[in-house]
Formats: structure tokens, sequence, C-alpha cells
């Protein structure tokens, strides 16, 4: 019986130790799979710190401070600016002084026009006083063919005889310096032309003296 006590007592020990070792084996275990847990929460921080590093960095290249213009640049565009108000200046210019010669060509001509109507009228009274018997001779016809070449010149820039006799009266163009009663004109019309009138460039250089009827 004593045999069997000491056997029963050591295999009541073995049992014992053998139930006390299966819980450090468990926790050695799950010590041992903690680790590599602990590493990975130890090496996020570090992820996060890198990835907002590169966050700012981006952000820095996004928002930052643009690069000034090289100088190059900034006087390239100032003298292109400065240019183009020149050129627009200049055509103000060249048009404003085109408009000027154009005026001062339109005076000088019109002077010299109102010069050259006194010459026509003299030469169509001229022509008018020649008897019909002498209308054939050199002298006549020499004068006809001048009279006729000076009023082409004049209608070639623009001069023209302004139609009275026959015409409704119009204070634009003619300048009534007699009256009369005739039943056989309409009211207001021109009766008779005493003299000529001209325009240059739809523009009276001289009004037409006329007699107006009714």
């Amino acid at each position: 019986m004593v045999k069997e006590a000491v056997e029963e007592a050591k295999a009541k020990a073995a049992e014992e130790a053998e139930d006390a070792g299966q819980p450090g084996e468990n926790e050695q275990a799950d010590a041992g799979e903690a680790a590599p847990g602990d590493s990975e929460e130890a090496s996020e921080p570090e992820k996060e710190e890198s990835e907002d590093k590169e966050a700012k960095e981006d952000k820095k290249k996004l928002f930052g401070k643009k690069n000034k213009k090289d100088k190059k640049d900034e006087k390239i565009e100032e003298l292109t600016d400065r240019l183009t108000r020149q050129m627009a200046e200049f055509d103000n210019f060249r048009k404003r002084t085109e408009k000027e010669k154009s005026q001062m060509y339109e005076i000088g001509a019109r002077d010299i026009i109102e010069k050259i109507l006194p010459v026509v009228d003299n030469f169509e009274r001229g022509l008018e006083a020649v008897p019909e018997e002498e209308k054939a001779t050199p002298f006549a016809e020499g004068m006809e063919k001048i009279y006729k070449q000076l009023m082409t010149t004049l209608e070639s820039i623009g001069v023209r005889p302004i139609e009275a006799v026959g015409k409704e009266f119009d204070p634009d163009f003619h300048n009534a310096v007699m009256h009369v009663e005739d039943e056989e004109l309409g009211e207001n019309m021109v009766a008779e032309e005493f003299q000529k009138g001209y325009t240059y460039r739809d523009s009276v250089v001289r009004h037409s003296m006329v007699k107006v009827a009714n």
C-alpha cells in the first residue's frame, strides 16, 4: 500500500505540474504574439508623421508664393506696352492730320473757286452778247471752246451749277432778290435767274440769285 501511495503522490504531483505549466506557455505565446503588434503600433506615428510632412510640402508647393517674373520679361512687357500706346497715339495724330489737311484743302479750293466764278460769269455774258451772225467766226468759236474747257475742268473737281429756273424755291440754294405774280407759274417757283449759283462737293459756294413767283 505504501508503494501505491507513493505512485499516486507522484502522479498527482506530475499532474499538478503539468496543469501549472500550461498557463505559463499560453502567457508566453500571448506575449510572443503581442510583440509584433507592439512593433506595428510603434511604427504608426512615424508613418503618420511622414504623411503629414509630405502633405505640408505639397501644400507649400501649391499655395506658396509665386516666383517673381524675370526682369527681362518685365522689361519686354513694359516696352511692348509703351510701343502699343505710341502706335495708338501716332494713328490718332495721323487721322487728325489728314482731317486737318482735308479741311485746309477744302477751304483753299473754295477760295479759288469763288475767285474763278466771276470769270465764268464774264465768259457767259460775253458769249451771250455775240451776234448770231458772228458766232461762226474763229474768235467766237475760240472763246466758246475756252469756256467749255473751263467748265469741264471745274466739273472734274466737283463744281456743279445749281438748278434754278422752273424749280421750287429752296433757301439752302437760292437767294430771292425779287418777287413776281405770275398765274402761269406755280406757287413759290423760281421764275428767273439773275446770277448762277454753284456747289462744291455738295456744299454751296455761291447761292443763285433768283426771282420767285407767287
